[in-house]
């Protein structure tokens, strides 16, 4: 399986590396970082590029809009250029959750990082929270490819986004006892799907209020399958095709 989304703060390398054993000894072969701020990106860079079977995913989170500078933008261009193992500029996106007077600051940072994902013809991952029609009215501007990071809405948005030619990131969310994303999931293709973690956020039921890791993973395919009611090979098979596509991973 691949875990098309986490993240890692790298505070310890050894126990790092030990994380990275279990992942792999969980059944995932694969998994996606991203660094989505000025500090992940100069911390873990250096080492997650060195690993087998680990890509990154570089851009900026909508919540870093008011920090971001045109030179920002310009060193993110090289950064990537010099990141063999960079498959994805993400997560990027609008985010008005907590706040929506900077809306015009974060919809110039999410339009110069399609921008560039044109340019480097690279997939994007897209992050949006509470801000679904802008998201949606700023992807028809750009031909890019790429993931819906983390997708929690209606099945009308859902089918909006696969039409546009997106995939959907199903993660821990659609483990939870009342989530409605299980109905959403059960209407949609499987070949709209990838699987992520999010981790260490959002935590798949029965770890849920823990920190998650991508060792995790087989939770959010397993409920899949159920809801499907298909068998779990074709879960694995499919939305790993899906994200080898889409990413371009060797």
């Amino acid at each position: 399986m691949i875990d098309t989304h986490c993240h890692f703060e790298i505070e310890d390398k050894n126990a790092f590396q030990k994380e990275l054993q279990e992942i792999k000894e969980s059944g995932v072969s694969k998994i996606i970082v991203s660094c989505c701020t000025k500090k992940e990106q100069q911390e873990n860079i250096p080492l997650l590029k060195k690993q087998e079977n680990v890509y990154l995913a570089l851009g900026y989170h909508p919540e870093e809009a008011n920090q971001i500078t045109d030179k920002d933008i310009q060193e993110l261009k090289e950064k990537i250029k010099e990141t063999p193992t960079c498959v994805a500029i993400g997560e990027i996106g609008l985010d008005y959750h907590y706040t929506k007077e900077n809306k015009q600051e974060q919809q110039k940072l999410f339009e110069q990082q399609l921008s560039l994902a044109k340019e480097l013809n690279l997939s994007v991952v897209i992050h949006s929270r509470d801000a679904t029609e802008d998201t949606i009215n700023i992807l028809k501007k750009y031909p890019v490819k790429g993931v819906i990071h983390c997708f929690t809405g209606s099945l009308e948005t859902a089918k909006i986004y696969i039409q546009m030619g997106f995939l959907l990131g199903i993660g821990g969310v659609i483990t939870f006892k009342n989530s409605h994303l299980k109905e959403v999931v059960k209407e949609i293709p499987l070949s709209s799907i990838v699987l992520e973690t999010d981790s260490p956020y959002l935590a798949p039921h029965p770890y849920r209020g823990k920190k998650n890791s991508p060792k995790y993973l087989k939770e959010i395919a397993e409920t899949i399958k159920n809801v499907k009611n298909i068998d779990i090979l074709e879960v694995q098979e499919i939305t790993d095709k899906n994200a080898i596509e889409t990413f371009d991973l060797l």
